[in-house]
């Protein structure tokens, strides 16, 4: 029997994450080099270099769904950059994010944070700009990371699905 990681829901920053040792900021990019909206502006605010090694990706073997960018921001810090998501915008009603390479991203991670002994730090990944359901996504998380501490972050003032619950 697989062990179920330890998820803990918390209200705060994920660009601020909890706790002491090694830790990965996991979110989702796209697959078009985008990257403008959404929780990377948070992300390249606080670690430009996490957008830096996102284009240079880009650019030296592109961005294949699937695959994770690990870039280190600080001494106990990864961005773990995963592409699951296909373009920006819903095409004939399906929605950017793509279950199946989000599955294989977060085994990367998974297996970055098991030689790191990190914990895994993320927003709500892939239930904002790229469409996803948070119960499609909670058990890929479930399966892929098991074992692992995992922390997942909401915002103050947002609902559990990360969406605003305020006027903008």
């Amino acid at each position: 029997m697989t062990e179920e990681p330890h998820i803990r829901y918390v209200v705060g920053d994920a660009t601020q994450p909890i706790g002491a040792g090694n830790k990965i900021i996991a979110h989702v990019c796209n697959d078009i080099g985008a990257w403008g909206a959404g929780f990377v502006l948070a992300v390249s605010r606080r670690w430009p270099l996490a957008r830096e090694a996102y284009l240079a990706q880009k650019q030296d073997r592109g961005l294949v769904l699937g695959t994770v960018g690990i870039v280190k921001v600080e001494d106990t810090v990864w961005v773990a950059n995963m592409v699951g998501q296909h373009g920006i915008h819903s095409q004939r009603g399906v929605p950017p994010i793509r279950y199946d390479a989000l599955r294989r991203c977060l085994a990367g991670v998974a297996a970055h944070a098991r030689d790191l002994r990190a914990t895994i730090h993320m927003p709500r990944i892939a239930c904002g700009l790229a469409g996803g359901r948070w119960e499609m996504v909670e058990p890929l998380i479930r399966e892929e990371l098991a074992g692992l501490e995992v922390f997942v972050y909401d915002l103050p003032g947002t609902s559990a699905g990360g969406v605003a619950t305020g006027a903008s």
